[in-house]
């Protein structure tokens, strides 16, 4: 388990990371969001060890990384894919990790398989495209057979079998019972990964709760209905907290109401449908509602600017 107590970080007058909190628990995948800058990195480095915090506490398993007995054995971390000596190929790469960590030579041979870089392993780690180097920094994570992972990034470059593969395998991690921590800005990915989420933005906690909970406050109680007798029943489904709207010919929106309940009424009416489908928000519709206000880096398109974007840039 990753627990954060108070966790804070300055960097001069920057505050990057203030007051966090939080538990990160084996057995399930926790995915750690926020927009860029909101101190997603900062807060990885300091359960790492590699930042000190200016106040607060965060240990891994009941202890800081420092103080581990055998930390790549308790924590494998991919938080820099490109941390490789580029002339090293993957093999001896990880084959070095394995000499100064006590791990079996067999061992690297297995992760080598196990990521996928069995064709490239005798080569030079600095001709790597982007996605093999994600896959030889996976590689060095699960080196030790780590209880913890802690992955910023880990889709990075990688192609759509890649994905895939990533996302069972953390789920596989987890379901044996490790302690699996990730950090991403793909969203649809996320959604079909994390179990759990972390939200912060400008440094500051602003969820932590299920995945399935946090979609659900997001999404409106807005009910998608096709039928062929769409008006009898939007006069039927009016009432004073119920808002019908007429989207189509035979296709209704219905608000303040369940899909049971507009089924219930509908089969008490003999009105046939075609259609009941709650309508539930997206991880990325979500997150954006959440941390609108906590963007420091924000674009602007022409239509929002209200200008030519590359007349704005000359």
């Amino acid at each position: 388990m990753i627990r954060a107590r108070g966790l804070t970080k300055r960097y001069g007058e920057k505050l990057a990371v203030d007051d966090l909190t939080f538990d990160v628990r084996p057995g399930i995948v926790t995915g750690f969001l926020g927009p860029n800058g909101a101190g997603k990195s900062t807060t990885m480095r300091m359960i790492m060890g590699l930042d000190a915090p200016t106040a607060g506490t965060v240990t891994v398993d009941g202890k800081p990384y420092a103080a581990l007995d055998r930390p790549l054995q308790s924590v494998g971390a991919l938080l820099e894919a490109r941390a490789v000596h580029t002339s090293r190929s993957a093999y001896h790469h990880l084959r070095a990790l394995a000499v100064t960590h006590g791990i079996p030579r067999e061992r690297v041979d297995e992760v080598i398989d196990m990521v996928g870089l069995q064709e490239v392993a005798r080569k030079r780690a600095g001709g790597f495209s982007l996605g093999m180097g994600q896959r030889l920094g996976i590689a060095s994570a699960l080196l030790a057979d780590p209880t913890t992972l802690i992955l910023d990034e880990p889709v990075n470059g990688l192609d759509p079998e890649g994905i895939r593969w990533i996302r069972h395998l953390l789920r596989q991690l987890a379901a044996e019972g490790r302690t699996v921590f990730v950090s991403s800005h793909l969203m649809s990915e996320m959604a079909l990964t994390a179990e759990h989420v972390i939200v912060i933005g400008r440094g500051r906690l602003m969820a932590d709760m299920p995945m399935a909970d946090l979609i659900a406050r997001a999404s409106a109680n807005v009910v998608a209905v096709r039928s062929p007798h769409a008006s009898a029943l939007a006069t039927a489904l009016a009432a004073p907290d119920v808002t019908v709207t007429r989207t189509g010919a035979d296709l209704l929106e219905v608000t303040g109401l369940s899909a049971a309940q507009i089924g219930e009424q509908a089969r008490t009416l003999d009105i046939a449908l075609h259609e009941l489908t709650p309508q539930q928000a997206s991880l990325e519709e979500a997150f954006m509602e959440m941390t609108q206000g906590q963007v420091e880096y924000h674009a602007h398109t022409a239509d929002e600017a209200g200008t030519d974007p590359a007349r704005s840039l000359a």
